[in-house]
């Protein structure tokens, strides 16, 4: 049996997909990632709500992350209920049925000179 590590609600305040992006696709356009550990015996249930400056909230998005797994969660791969715009700030609030952990990464491709910034979230719980 696999030890349950993490929490159920995450917040990442810091949210920024550039727009433009430097070198091959996709390893190298740029974007933003919620990596998620899941160490549970069952399967995580997860739900996404982006929030902005400007305008209401989006979501949720949902993803399910299997048991004893982890899944780099590309938000520029986010479409339903709508996709994630470039360029605009936002900041994204995490929730999930069993603990989770969750680390934020950004790849920043828009020069020649690579820039990832990585961080853990926020555990709200």
């Amino acid at each position: 049996m696999a030890a349950s590590i993490g929490r159920t609600r995450w917040a990442i305040a810091e949210g920024y997909i550039p727009e433009g992006s430097h070198g091959p696709a996709p390893q190298f356009t740029s974007h933003e990632t919620a990596c998620l550990l899941n160490t549970n015996d069952r399967d995580a249930h997860v739900t996404l709500t982006i929030y902005f400056s400007d305008r209401e909230p989006v979501g949720p998005f949902h993803v399910t992350v299997p048991a004893r797994r982890t899944k780099h969660l590309r938000f520029n791969d986010l479409d339903d209920p709508e996709s994630i715009p470039k360029g605009t700030d936002y900041a994204s609030v995490i929730e999930s049925d069993v603990p989770i952990v969750v680390q934020h990464t950004r790849l920043d491709s828009r020069q020649a000179e690579t820039a990832l910034l990585t961080t853990i979230a926020f555990a709200a719980d």
